[in-house]
């Protein structure tokens, strides 16, 4: 059976708060992470919560990589929806985060919950997203949705024109640039350790080495490849327990395969990134 996908993900943005004035507290052992880690949004979220080492304090339900319910949703998040949203009729898609206390879904926005696991969650001052570099992760997740992910798609799009599919490139591999400049004496994008920065950037460089790599010339391929600091980096973050064992190369292919429509072409043959020796190594994690 054809597995179908959203082409509008309903959003629910309710925000963790400081206290219980809030509405949501962040409250230990309150609310649910459910995640697919074949989708790129909830693969930032899962690393975050290994980085903020949240295992004990907030747990994660583990979705199959392929949505299973028909609609682009899946049925494990069908009641938290329909509790949400009165006869919700959208696809109950992934990923959510809910909460236990009143069955109900907080948010299903990525980027809100990336920040507010940062600046709630944060026990032990680990610091992902810290005081005064918000603009500067904004702006590198801004980077990663326009110059690195949807310039990627544009340029293995089938049938698009070569002039379009140049220009597509070329905004990747400014992207890449920009990157491999920032890299040029320091291991992260930001000062101080993995941050929320360095998350958004590695997840979009595993789907570009992935997935969007399988659609672009051999051609594309070695130009896109031709950035050692940012391949180096990221190869030196998937060695780091809290992001390369959240890679799932299997789903990520399932639902590339279902989802895609376009066309193979020769940079398919030409990983940049040996991904399943990072995979191999992933400690289970339950959920």
């Amino acid at each position: 059976m054809p597995v179908s996908f959203p082409s509008a993900v309903p959003s629910f943005r309710g925000r963790i708060g400081r206290d219980a004035r809030s509405g949501y507290s962040a409250v230990p052992h309150r609310y649910r992470l459910h995640l697919a880690r074949s989708c790129p949004d909830c693969l930032r979220i899962a690393v975050t919560h290994s980085l903020l080492a949240l295992d004990d304090v907030l747990p994660i339900g583990w979705l199959p990589a392929l949505p299973d319910d028909g609609d682009g949703g899946y049925l494990a998040l069908r009641p938290l929806y329909e509790a949400t949203s009165h006869r919700h009729r959208g696809p109950a898609a992934a990923p959510v985060l809910s909460d236990d206390w009143s069955g109900r879904i907080v948010s299903t926005d990525s980027g809100e919950i990336l920040t507010d696991l940062a600046h709630r969650f944060d026990r032990d001052g680990r610091n992902l997203r810290p005081t005064g570099t918000g603009t500067a992760v904004e702006a590198v997740a801004l980077l990663c949705e326009r110059g690195l992910d949807a310039a990627a798609q544009r340029a293995g799009l089938a049938g698009t024109a070569p002039a379009e599919r140049e220009a597509a490139l070329q905004s990747l591999l400014a992207g890449l640039g920009a990157i491999e400049q920032r890299l040029a004496d320091r291991e992260h994008l930001l000062d101080g350790g993995p941050t929320l920065a360095d998350v958004h950037v590695w997840a979009s460089l595993v789907e570009l080495d992935t997935v969007h790599r399988w659609h672009l010339h051999a051609a594309a391929v070695d130009r896109v490849a031709d950035h050692p600091r940012v391949w180096a980096y990221a190869r030196r973050l998937a060695g780091h327990p809290a992001f390369g064992r959240h890679l799932d190369l299997e789903g990520t292919g399932l639902r590339h395969r279902a989802h895609c429509r376009g066309e193979e072409d020769a940079g398919a043959a030409m990983p940049i990134v040996d991904w399943a020796q990072y995979a191999r190594a992933r400690t289970p994690v339950s959920g």
